[in-house]
Order: C-alpha cells, then sequence, then structure tokens
C-alpha cells in the first residue's frame, strides 16, 4: 500500500485522539462515584426492608397491648362488679360471701398478671419504636448520600462525554486528511490491536516498544517514503518520522 509521508504522519494523530478516547471511555467505566452508588444503593435497599420490618413488629406490638389492656379492663371491670355486690351486702350467704371474695382475690391476681403483659409489651414496642427511628435516620442518611454521589456521578460523566465529543470532533477532522485505504487498514489493526499505527523512534516500534534489528532498519532505510510499513513484531502500521532514526 502506498501514502504520502504526510498522511501517515497523521495517523499518529489519529492513534493518539484514539488514545485519549479509550482513557475516557475507560475512566466513564470505572468512576469511583459508579462504585459508591452501588454499594450505597444495596445499604439503601437493605435499610429499607429493615425499616418495613421494624415498622411491621411495631404494629403487631400495638394490636397486642391494645388487646392485653382490653383483656385488664374486662378484668377490672368484673372485680369492681363483684366488689360493689360485696360491699352492698345483697350477698348475705356465707357460702356465697367466701365464693364472691374468692373470686374478687381471683380476679384482682389475673388483672396484675395481665398488667404485668401489658407492661412487658410496652417496653417491647418502646424498644421497636427505636429501632424503627435509628433505622429511618441511617436510611435517609444513605439516602442523602445516595442523591450526592448520583449528583457527582452525572456531573463527572458531562464532563467526560463533553471532553470526549471535542475529541470526536477532531478525530473528525483528522480523518478527512487520510485517504480511504490507509483508513480502513488503520482502523483494522486498531479493532485488533486496540492501536492502529505506531512511530517508529531511535529504530524502535513504540506500539509493542521492541527494538529493530539493523536487517529491519535497513529494509525500512530502502523503502520508499510512501511506502505504508509494518511492525514485523505487532503488525501495527509503522510510521517513520525524523525520530526514527533512519
Amino acid at each position: 500500500m502506498k501514502a504520502a509521508p504526510e498522511a501517515q504522519k497523521r495517523l499518529l494523530d489519529l492513534a493518539e485522539l484514539d488514545s485519549v478516547l479509550d482513557r475516557l471511555a475507560h475512566r466513564r467505566r470505572t468512576l469511583p462515584e459508579l462504585a459508591e452508588i452501588d454499594e450505597r444503593s444495596k445499604l439503601f435497599a437493605k435499610l429499607a426492608t429493615q425499616v418495613i420490618e421494624a415498622e411491621t413488629e411495631t404494629g403487631d406490638l400495638a394490636r397486642e397491648q391494645a388487646k392485653s389492656e382490653s383483656d385488664v379492663d374486662a378484668v377490672r371491670t368484673r372485680a369492681d362488679r363483684d366488689q360493689k355486690r360485696l360491699d352492698s351486702g345483697a350477698v348475705t350467704s356465707p357460702r356465697d360471701l367466701a365464693s364472691l371474695q374468692s373470686e374478687i382475690v381471683s380476679l384482682q391476681k389475673r388483672q396484675g398478671d395481665l398488667e404485668e403483659v401489658v407492661l412487658e409489651i410496652m417496653e417491647r414496642r418502646e424498644a421497636a419504636e427505636t429501632k424503627v427511628t435509628d433505622l429511618v435516620t441511617q436510611r435517609d442518611e444513605v439516602r442523602a448520600a445516595l442523591s450526592t454521589a448520583e449528583d457527582r456521578r452525572d456531573a463527572a460523566l458531562a464532563e467526560i462525554d463533553k471532553e470526549a465529543a471535542e475529541v470526536r470532533g477532531r478525530r473528525a477532522a483528522a480523518i478527512g486528511e487520510i485517504p480511504a485505504d490507509l483508513l480502513a487498514l488503520y482502523e483494522k489493526l486498531k479493532d485488533q490491536y486496540s492501536v492502529g499505527a505506531a512511530m517508529l523512534r531511535g529504530g524502535r516500534c513504540q506500539g509493542c516498544k521492541v527494538a529493530l534489528s539493523i536487517a529491519e532498519m535497513n529494509r525500512i532505510k530502502a523503502a520508499p517514503h510512501d511506502e505504508v510499513l509494518r511492525c514485523d513484531e505487532c503488525r501495527r502500521i509503522l510510521v517513520r518520522t525524523a525520530e526514527s532514526g533512519l
């Protein structure tokens, strides 16, 4: 393949622009904010689930407390009714009096036991409500941090995309100065080796960093200036410049 030396040198500009685009693409994929957002998103989802579970537990305890308090009220009402009967003097039979007094004592004991249950449930409910408050605080803090990280990610992506657009504009201008057949070869090699062209500097290919043999250097010296050369080692287009050492 033949191509003017200046066109071949433009491949080096193109390769540098492509290298910049590759770096920008890598930077886009590996922004630290992406890992942070992923981690915080998982933590937020976990905390959101824990909040729901804690709120469900609190609701269950509230219903359990209400039922126990209702049971206490029912026993208290019955004990008060029996106490009024006893105090009224309407019950005169010793046997009935003894039975009524025994029932009052039993109801009072039952009331005390139920009140202990209510207290125990209230303590559990208070602990559950405190847990809900703590989890909600943690969840909201993570959500705020997640939002901040997303803002930083968006700003970084916008900056990268802006720079990439500018580089692609320069690349389009460079392509316009390169013959179609040479450009097609460059693009093919770029797809294969990530870099399609490299400078020959001081007798060394800058693509694979391998020093060329004396015989290879002599072959290059003898080649026409417009001949498109390839590195024997990495097969990239080898571009000659004043720094090639020829």
